[in-house]
């Protein structure tokens, strides 16, 4: 898979470095000074042509370069994805819990994109969307960089039907289906999102699969597409997702636990295929069981 590994790409912004050593350095306080020179030295940090770079290379504003990505102790994700369906243009993956979409934090090759490279051979793979590294189901890929932009814009002007299912506390005291509209904002720490006062920027439509006993099956349909909008919608509803470590409260669990799998599962997407006319449609074959 090494070989295969996707590069991150980063443009030099100004800062008051002489070398591209010290800089990467500054950028990146999370890195060794020398785990940058162990990757300089094997050919990891690179000119976009795929250049070599020295770590002595003076910081060139502007300067586009790419570097490979390295976890030490990266922890596996001991479920496999499924590839659903793949043409000349697309792959759709059937997405377990636990695993990334791309590269973030402390996964890079446990990624799905990693994997379907591998799998694959075509580096030039690339996800059209995201879903949560906790949520489970369908990702829809781009496999030819000359069709991409067709299936982009399906997302950007929302043309595609999104369908999602979840676990979640019965709210017995309310009418469905409903609509939530609210305004999200970066919340705290970080990697959070939090309903703000203001104009919504935010829509999900909720209703009700499955009634009895203390857990409800739900059904999603995000209307827009932000950051953890289903999650933060639920609990803001007063029915947090079933597992669910971000909301309403932070209950960070280690990066090896997969004893809660967060119950929200992509469960189908359909549109209109923008190069044959003709309407898609895919369906999870996973299930959300407590």
């Amino acid at each position: 898979m090494s070989d295969l590994l996707l590069p991150s790409h980063l443009q030099l912004a100004p800062g008051p470095w002489a070398s591209l050593l010290d800089g990467l350095c500054a950028r990146f306080p999370g890195v060794s000074r020398a785990q940058w020179l162990d990757r300089f030295q094997r050919g990891r940090v690179q000119a976009s042509d795929g250049t070599p770079l020295s770590p002595a290379q003076p910081w060139q504003v502007g300067l586009q370069i790419r570097y490979f990505r390295e976890v030490a102790d990266e922890p596996a994700v001991p479920f496999s994805e499924r590839v659903l369906y793949q043409d000349a243009h697309l792959l759709v993956a059937d997405k377990p819990h636990f695993l990334p979409v791309v590269p973030a934090g402390r996964h890079v090759r446990q990624t799905l994109l990693a994997r379907l490279v591998a799998r694959t051979g075509n580096t030039a793979l690339a996800p059209l969307h995201r879903i949560d590294r906790g949520t489970a189901g369908l990702v829809l890929f781009s496999y030819d960089p000359a069709s991409r932009a067709a299936y982009q814009r399906l997302f950007t002007r929302r043309l595609i039907d999104k369908h999602y299912e979840a676990l979640a506390p019965a709210l017995p005291g309310l009418e469905f289906p409903l609509q939530r509209r609210s305004r999200l904002v970066a919340g705290e720490p970080f990697f959070r999102m939090a309903e703000a006062q203001g104009e919504p920027n935010a829509v999900s439509h909720v209703d009700v699969l499955e009634r009895g006993g203390p857990v409800w099956r739900y059904g999603l349909q995000p209307v827009t597409g932000r950051k953890h909008q289903l999650r933060v919608h639920m609990a803001a509803l007063g029915a947090p997702i079933i597992g669910d470590e971000l909301y309403p409260q932070l209950c960070p669990r280690a990066a090896d636990d997969f004893s809660a799998p967060l119950q929200l599962l992509a469960r189908r997407l359909a549109f209109i295929d923008p190069l044959t006319g003709q309407r898609r449609e895919f369906q999870s074959g996973r299930q959300l069981t407590l």
